[in-house]
């Protein structure tokens, strides 16, 4: 080989290696971008997660925002109140058509909610969850097990007033029969 045959082979080499040089630098340089766009996708998947946790509690929020507000009674009801019940339909054998009944109600409310005890001769006889809405009163009772039957009772009050408060109470019996009672409501003398 010639001096000029080394000489070209060198600078051939040379131009390799250089070129081998710049073509490593890319291949990191595209790594390198590849990394990120990975970490901007990621990224991206972890504020969209966001998005979606924030619009379940604003969805959460609104259904809250259209529960009953009050969470417990009025002051004027919280007291014994004498009950006057008169069975004004049924078709069940245990309620006959005329029947009358007399217990206290207790309107009362604390950290489970509000309810209302039914006592007969000071004794709980029955208990009722509780809705306050607008101008009316909604009392609920569990289906009761008694040796007998098992009954559902429901009451609405919706006519309110300072010392009566007047509704229908209606018995739904475990052969699905139905009995219906007025209930009239007078504040107690007992404190």
């Amino acid at each position: 080989m010639t001096l000029k045959g080394l000489i070209l082979v060198g600078f051939i080499l040379a131009l390799y290696s250089c070129g081998n040089k710049k073509e490593q630098e890319l291949i990191v340089r595209e790594n390198s971008l590849l990394e990120r766009e990975k970490q901007f996708q990621d990224k991206e998947a972890e504020y969209e997660k966001l998005l979606k946790m924030k619009d379940s509690l604003l969805s959460l929020s609104k259904v809250k925002d259209t529960l009953p507000k009050i969470k417990e009674w009025p002051e004027n009801l919280k007291a014994a109140w004498n009950s006057k019940m008169v069975c004004r339909e049924s078709n069940c054998s245990n309620y006959v058509i005329g029947d009358q009944r007399t217990e206290t109600w207790e309107f009362r409310s604390d950290s489970t909610g509000m309810y209302t005890n039914v006592l007969s001769n000071n004794e709980i006889k029955r208990v009722f969850t509780g809705q306050y809405l607008e101008n009316k009163i909604v009392l609920d009772s569990a289906k009761e097990a008694s040796a007998k039957n098992k009954i559902k009772v429901s009451v609405v009050l919706d006519d309110i007033k300072k010392n009566i408060i007047k509704g229908t109470q209606t018995i739904t019996g475990q052969d699905n029969c139905i009995a219906k009672f007025s209930v009239e409501l007078t504040p107690s003398n007992k404190k």
